[in-house]
């Protein structure tokens, strides 16, 4: 049976909360005017499933929290858990991503950094985090990178390393 040993919440950043605030309130904006001015029903609806995409995908992984079992350690979103099995796991550190990330594909603050990320000396990543300054870099024996990030990250990197050396 899986028992949860630890689990951290994930912490969004000042700037992710006005990220959000703000597109979202711009989005739902326009959204808005086109419904009262709608002169293309097609169009206007075809809009509003789009605003719904991009909620729902957005909500789809936006990180809630990080938690650790005897098994895995798991990306706890809205409406999918993301699990790492700690057999997999080669190397975990602290580890905060530089300014210097680029972005591949994903969101840079929108409901928390989550997506492609490379950057020159960590190379290609997966990262859900919220804040800058909780982030730890996960490593696979297969070579693939997740820039992970919550409330407490030493408390969280210090048990996973208990648990993928025991």
């Amino acid at each position: 049976m899986k028992q949860t040993t630890i689990k951290q919440r994930v912490e969004l950043s000042s700037y992710c909360w006005i990220i959000t605030l703000l597109t979202a309130a711009f989005i739902c904006g326009i959204f808005i005017c086109c419904l009262k001015i709608a002169d293309n029903d097609i169009a206007v609806w075809l809009w509003g499933v789009a605003v719904a995409v991009l909620f729902l995908s957005a909500l789809c992984y936006m990180p809630l929290s990080i938690s650790l079992d005897n098994e895995s350690l798991n990306i706890n979103r809205s409406l999918k858990i993301k699990s790492i099995p700690l057999t997999e796991i080669a190397n975990v550190k602290l580890c905060a991503p530089t300014m210097g990330a680029k972005r591949i594909c994903g969101s840079g603050g929108w409901f928390g950094w989550y997506g492609w990320f490379s950057e020159k000396n960590l190379g290609k990543y997966f990262a859900y985090y919220g804040k800058v300054s909780d982030c730890f870099l996960v490593t696979l024996k297969n070579g693939k990178k997740y820039m992970l990030g919550c409330k407490d990250a030493p408390e969280m990197v210090n048990a996973i390393n208990e648990k993928i050396n025991q």
